[in-house]
């Protein structure tokens, strides 16, 4: 019908997510995102941390990665449709602004979904080599 909306399915959404230049991938996160959600970057990850809005998770993930390296991306690999729990794998790729380093870290992400929403978001990587990057190694 006319106006009506298309819903999109979980990996959809995700997939949206990984797709566009920093601020469209902060649209359409900030879109998907549930009212109260849990984001949770690796111990060990430079940014770590739980963050319960969008702003914190802007604040201390998004804008630091922006400012901190050059070209920085999540480059995707594989997505894995388990219904209200998609998964996806990549690497993290860019350049240690202050050291030159260059970065090549294997990621997982885990997103769960509860009424069409994220809810949770749990990353996993390969901190080594982010540091090692970071360290200019």
């Amino acid at each position: 019908p006319k106006g009506a909306s298309i819903l999109k399915t979980n990996l959809e959404v995700i997939r949206n997510i990984y797709q566009g230049d920093p601020a469209q991938i902060a649209n359409h996160l900030q879109a998907a995102l549930a009212p109260q959600f849990e984001w949770t970057e690796a111990a060990g990850f430079p940014y770590a941390g739980t963050f319960h809005s969008f702003e914190e998770v802007g604040q201390n993930v998004f804008a630091r990665l922006a400012t901190e390296w050059e070209n920085y991306r999540a480059e995707t690999e594989s997505f894995f449709d388990a219904g209200d729990t998609i998964i996806v794998t990549g690497y993290y790729k860019g350049t240690y602004r202050k050291s030159g380093g260059v970065m090549n870290a294997r990621f997982a992400h885990i997103w769960t979904f509860k009424d069409g929403k994220i809810v949770k978001y749990i990353q996993n990587v390969d901190t080594k080599k982010v540091w090692d990057a970071i360290e200019g190694r």
